[in-house]
């Protein structure tokens, strides 16, 4: 008969408290109207604080945009989402190596990798901030569509040389209960030792799964690979990389 404590040990290394927060993951974007506690956004800020970050440089800040016309007009360059508005909080996360150029003014920011290590770190830290608000029962949306209008956005949040607006989120308490969407299968992107080609056949499963789940939750007709190709088969932001180099990055 195996002890109590070895039952223990086994069934806490297979579940978690923090797995099921990741796994029950859904976008938020109906939230009532209750404020978010000041002592919550301090735990917020210190699970920024503390994201994973290359080589320690804490290349990231947040703009956390409590003015009502400075949302208004957030919302204007996001694409004109509601929701910018009218979520408790909505935070900008931007790249920012400003404070390390007046650190060090020979820090050579115009190379391809500071930026992927910025962005990468932006990444990181704005999932925290997403994992840690969905724990204490918040939910949440990231806003992709303010690189829309990204000078725009970094012009009415005064973003100096070597600082970029790369992703809001909307945080508040859930007003809704929406199904999760479908994920990949593992089949399709987790490899032993080197890449596989596309399996079809797992691809044609899941495009069914997400064709059934578009026409319960919107009633329109869409697939995965459909919807990769309405999102790529185009232009992608194309205004962005000058004004990525405007403020210094990307040039080498």
């Amino acid at each position: 008969t195996r002890r109590s404590s070895d039952l223990f040990m086994s069934e806490k290394k297979y579940t978690s408290s923090t797995l099921d927060c990741i796994l029950s993951h859904r976008s938020i974007r109906h939230f009532t109207s209750e404020p978010i506690e000041d002592k919550v956004i301090e735990q917020l800020v210190n699970a920024a604080r503390f994201a994973s970050t290359s080589n320690h440089l804490q290349c990231v800040s947040i703009v956390r945009i409590t003015d009502p016309a400075l949302r208004e007009q957030m919302m204007v360059y996001s694409s004109n989402q509601e929701y910018v508005k009218s979520a408790p909080e909505f935070w900008v996360f931007c790249v920012d190596f400003h404070k390390h150029k007046q650190i060090c003014p020979t820090a050579q920011l115009d190379y391809a990798e500071v930026l992927l290590i910025g962005a990468v770190d932006t990444g990181i830290m704005s999932q925290n901030v997403l994992l840690a608000a969905e724990s204490l029962g918040l939910g949440g949306v990231y806003i992709g569509y303010l690189r829309n209008e990204m000078e725009a956005v970094g012009k009415l949040l005064n973003l100096p040389e070597h600082c970029l607006p790369m992703v809001g989120m909307c945080l508040g308490y859930p007003d809704q209960d929406p199904p999760s969407k479908p994920r990949l299968p593992k089949e399709t992107l987790f490899f032993k030792n080197a890449y596989q080609p596309l399996d079809t056949t797992k691809l044609d499963e899941y495009n069914q799964t997400v064709a059934e789940y578009y026409r319960q939750r919107s009633n329109i007709d869409m697939d995965w690979s459909r919807n990769v190709i309405k999102s790529l088969d185009k232009p992608i932001r194309p205004k962005v990389l000058a004004y990525l180099q405007q403020q210094g990055f990307i040039k080498k």
